[in-house]
């Protein structure tokens, strides 16, 4: 389950590792891979894991490839943010990183371009695996930029629907809504009002709500990103428009913006165990895989529920998918030591009994096709939900790009002004929103 701080950093990179990417050193496969991984070596190892259990994880990850590789010793460094991590893989020398795991996967795109992590489609080919047999659909595209496979998933994160069932059943529903159209029933439906507030809220659509960002409300309505040639596609697919509309109906019908955002303020935060959900405050929340073991640990008055987001109406069929993101892993360009950074990457990433080992030590979704399917996985049975999104072949990512998640917070912001009214033409805005995001890649590159 992840810590605090792990949340954090990952919303702390996103925006303190633009810069810092933007120059940071160039590098190819090829360039210092000469090393002789069956020789004697020690491989520094950086992560962003900083609570105890998590670090143990890790600790215990590593010890499992010693014991497999006794040849190469493993200095490992938690608590790494992606600004650290950068800035030693600029400067490089004996001190920095060989290996690095990261929690941004919005940076994937950075981290290709620049040349800071190595491409790492030689050294698969090199051990005979196929990438795309072997990890899920989404994250196998989340690790890549422009035909640079320069990171590698390890662990990741499905987006689902936790829900009261004990609301449901006094609501008389009986089953989790599939389509939006049916999620907005039962969100009205376990709406009680208290005054001029609520006793308990049915779900909280704003985007300022934890996790109803955006990117993962738009994970169930297959939106194409960009076109062939890089554009925004923010105003050409419609998917786009049908996310937005769907979600500012939302907010109006369970009592407007200004009503929302009153009560929202004064809920408990995403970390705590004051959660709205964990309280019963909000009878349905959209969240990752981790939440469950966070909501059992706050020891609600409740039964939990657990299933996959509403699809829009009309791809009702494709009902299971998610949206998908996760830690990714990679070897540093400025490494001297990069067939031996493989043999630790490819051991944490995609020997199945070493990531079902730390997905069970860690609560997070298995990054392998395999792995997925082991019988060695230990879970709460609610937690196969994820697995099963995790698995589903319309489960989608945010493509990588250039400038890292510049594009996404472009997106997010017009969702901010949408849904609060400073923005009352959907269709303005998004192609404005587009060509701001086509200005801001044309920059960085």
């Amino acid at each position: 389950m992840p810590g605090i701080p792990r949340r954090v950093a990952l919303a702390m990179a996103a925006s303190a590792s633009l810069v810092l990417l933007a120059t940071a050193c160039t590098g190819s496969p090829d360039t210092g891979a000469s090393d002789d991984p069956a020789q004697e070596t020690t491989l520094n190892f950086w992560h962003a894991w900083s609570a105890p259990s998590e670090v143990k994880a890790v600790n215990d990850l590593v010890a499992g490839f010693e014991k497999a590789h006794p040849n190469i010793h493993v200095k490992v460094t938690g608590n790494m943010t992606d600004d650290k991590i950068n800035q030693a893989l600029r400067a490089g020398g004996s001190k920095a990183p060989d290996v690095i795991s990261s929690f941004t996967t919005n940076n994937v795109g950075r981290f290709c371009s620049s040349g800071a992590l190595v491409d790492l489609d030689p050294f698969f080919e090199k051990s005979d695996i196929d990438p795309a047999a072997t990890f899920p659909k989404a994250m196998n595209e989340y690790t890549q930029f422009e035909g640079n496979r320069c990171a590698v998933p390890l662990l990741g994160d499905a987006y689902g629907l936790y829900y009261n069932r004990t609301a449901f059943e006094k609501a008389g529903i009986t089953a989790p809504p599939k389509t939006w159209t049916e999620f907005a029933r039962v969100a009205k439906k376990l709406t009680i009002p208290r005054g001029g507030s609520y006793k308990q809220l049915g779900f909280m659509p704003n985007y300022h709500g934890w996790e109803t960002t955006t990117e993962h409300y738009f994970g169930q309505f297959s939106p194409t990103y960009f076109t062939a040639d890089g554009k925004s596609n923010l105003a050409g697919d419609p998917a786009f428009e049908a996310g937005f509309t769907m979600q500012k109906k939302l907010v109006d019908d369970l009592g407007g913006f200004a009503k929302l955002e009153k009560y929202r303020t004064g809920l408990g935060d995403e970390w705590g165990p004051k959660h709205p959900f964990h309280t019963g405050q909000v009878a349905m929340q959209l969240d990752g895989e981790w939440r469950l073991a966070m909501a059992l640990d706050a020891k609600p008055g409740f039964e939990i529920g657990v299933a996959p987001l509403p699809v829009p109406d009309d791809q009702a069929d494709q009902y299971g998918k998610g949206y998908l993101s996760g830690t990714i892993a990679g070897i540093a360009a400025t490494s001297r030591k990069q067939n031996a950074a493989w043999e630790l990457v490819k051991y944490m990433t995609t020997d199945t009994d070493a990531v079902v080992d730390f997905s069970n030590n860690i609560h997070n979704v298995p990054s392998t096709l395999e792995a997925l399917k082991s019988p060695k996985l230990k879970y709460d049975p609610r937690f196969k939900t994820f697995l099963d999104i995790a698995a589903h072949p319309d489960s989608s990512t945010t493509p990588a790009s250039v400038n890292g998640g510049v594009y996404l917070v472009t997106v997010q912001q017009l969702g901010y002004d949408y849904e609060s009214g400073r923005v009352t033409d959907l269709k303005a805005g998004l192609r404005k929103a587009a060509e701001q995001i086509d200005t801001d890649i044309a920059q960085a590159k």
